[in-house]
């Protein structure tokens, strides 16, 4: 598929998604929502995909919306939201949580600008690699609105109450030293996507089931019941412990050969 909006690249499983709109500071207008809704659906169906990384192109990772394109126009704002049931997730949402969703870990990769809407994207990846000049910021309270782009079940499993309260109240801009102190971020380096190309070779390394099950078991039982996580542990085992891949992790592990994994299975 061609895009207008993003830059989709594919080396040895792992995909980088780049949000290209330079000039904008990357902001997010319809059709880049529409775009990342897209690549996002795509990649979750994909059994050959081994990690994403999702990043911005020009030294920024996103200013947030483009409001003249999208708060302007009554109908793009209704798109937006537009759902059918209440529990589901309208296309604002999904650019978020899509990123939960796929069956293997993501990356963002923060430079310059991460702000607003572009905040909510990158608290759906599973790390958030920054870089020192990076500048985070929750900020739709300046424009007389309230986080709603899904960001808030990430915001809520890695920050205490009062902090993600005071952080989308104030709508304040943090640098990624501050943002890394309230576990915002994962990581603050250098060089964020050379460091994240290596979490994905590390990640590679081990059985893409293994990884679909670690992700899919922590992303629904995190803040749940003890037995429903005993029970997740024990159903998805059971599925490794079946599947070909746990055998080929074992031949790995004992021979000291890379033997190539099969595609994964379906954990979702």
């Amino acid at each position: 598929m061609s895009w207008t909006r993003l830059l989709v690249e594919e080396e040895d499983g792992v995909v980088t998604v780049v949000l290209n709109r330079p000039d904008k500071c990357n902001a997010l207008d319809m059709s880049l929502f529409k775009e990342l809704d897209k690549v996002s659906n795509q990649l979750r169906k994909r059994k050959d995909v081994r990690a994403v990384i999702v990043k911005g192109a020009g030294g920024n990772f996103s200013s947030g919306l483009d409001v003249k394109s999208v708060v302007t126009s009554r109908s793009n704002a209704l798109s937006l939201l537009a759902k059918w049931l209440p529990g589901n997730a309208n296309m604002a949402q999904r650019v978020s949580r899509n990123w939960r969703k796929i069956p293997c870990p993501v990356i963002a990769v923060i430079e310059g600008k991460c702000w607003g809407g572009g905040m909510q994207i990158v608290l759906g990846a599973d790390f958030r690699i920054a870089s020192p000049d990076a500048e985070l910021s929750i900020m739709e309270i300046r424009w007389g609105l309230m986080p709603d782009m899904a960001g808030l079940m990430s915001l809520r499993e890695v920050m205490p109450r009062d902090a993600a309260m005071r952080l989308t109240m104030t709508g304040e801009i943090l640098q990624a030293d501050e943002a890394n102190k309230l576990n915002l971020v994962t990581e603050v380096v250098e060089d964020p996507m050379q460091y994240a190309q290596s979490i994905c070779q590390a990640i590679c390394k081990g059985s893409p089931d293994a990884i679909a099950a670690i992700k899919l078991t922590m992303n629904r039982c995190w803040h749940s019941s003890d037995r429903r996580l005993l029970a997740t542990e024990t159903l998805n085992q059971i599925r490794l412990i079946l599947g070909k891949n746990f055998h080929i992790a074992g031949k790995r592990q004992r021979k000291k050969v890379d033997i190539d994994y099969k595609p994964r299975q379906s954990f979702w």
